[in-house]
């Protein structure tokens, strides 16, 4: 994987590609609900701190409000230049680099590193590891307040429509579950990878956090899972898309119309050991 990934690959390796403007309108969410997560960061006034996976910024801008000073590290050019954008226009400053999240390139100059829903994107084990291992490096091993607080996708995380979206891609020999490449771990996995990295796990918990779509299942799929998706031709996805979302009603769409996806996160609090 290189650091410099074109601009219309995903934030990290994996078979999302993102579109700026429909994160904005249909994944807004993801900022929204950051509520806890950023108040188990706790981001001190003058903190260094690096946001990983920090996508457009609108959570970067909302931690450096706090009078921290951020780095946000993505590796999507185009989120990257909409976090420099909002940066540009905000009151609260902050700075933004292009990484791959496997091949971090900082050391000892964090305070704290910080992520929402970013961490499930990269791949494998082996992503896992390299990616923690650039967060240790990236902490200052002399601070007793250094910490690597995070949110992810956990174990059966959107696991309906995971399995309505494998079992309408199998008629066109798409495996959705490789093509997605997500990961997401259980506490247990999570904790050994964390440890195995050189962190103390001060807290890791599964969140189940059923999350409301105010613009539907179409809207989300074509968000977050547009890199399936694309592997088919335009008539294809159409029908690929109708078959999703008539499996996903019954069991995610109310009496009202109403969308909820099945979101369960990751959360923990790991300090240097």
């Amino acid at each position: 994987m290189t650091t410099t990934p074109p601009a219309d690959t995903a934030s990290f390796k994996t078979g999302q590609t993102w579109n700026t403007e429909a994160y904005a309108a249909n994944g807004r969410f993801v900022a929204t609900l950051a509520s806890e997560v950023v108040a188990l960061l706790a981001p001190q006034s003058g903190e260094q701190i690096l946001d990983l996976g920090c996508g457009d910024g609108a959570l970067t801008e909302q931690l450096a409000a706090t009078g921290a000073i951020l780095t946000g590290v993505d590796a999507s050019a185009t989120m990257l230049e909409a976090a420099r954008q909002r940066s540009l226009h905000s009151s609260a400053k902050f700075v933004v680099e292009q990484h791959n999240a496997t091949a971090l390139p900082y050391h000892e100059q964090f305070d704290a590193v910080f992520s929402n829903a970013a961490l499930h994107w990269i791949t494998g084990i082996s992503g896992q590891q390299a990616t923690l291992a650039g967060v240790h490096r990236a902490l200052r091993s002399k601070n007793p307040q250094a910490r690597f607080v995070a949110e992810m996708g956990g174990h059966g995380n959107i696991a309906a429509i995971r399995t309505a979206l494998q079992a309408t891609l199998a008629p066109f020999h798409i495996d959705a579950e490789a093509a997605a490449a997500s990961f997401f771990p259980s506490p247990a996995l999570y904790r050994r990878l964390l440890e195995s990295a050189g962190f103390t796990i001060q807290s890791i918990e599964l969140i189940p956090r059923p999350t409301p779509l105010p613009n539907g299942m179409e809207s989300w799929l074509n968000t977050f899972r547009n890199g399936v998706l694309d592997r088919l031709n335009p008539n294809d996805r159409a029908a690929a898309l109708a078959d999703t979302i008539a499996l996903l009603e019954p069991i995610l769409r109310d009496a009202d119309g109403n969308w909820t996806a099945d979101y369960v996160r990751l959360r923990f609090h790991a300090t240097l050991r």
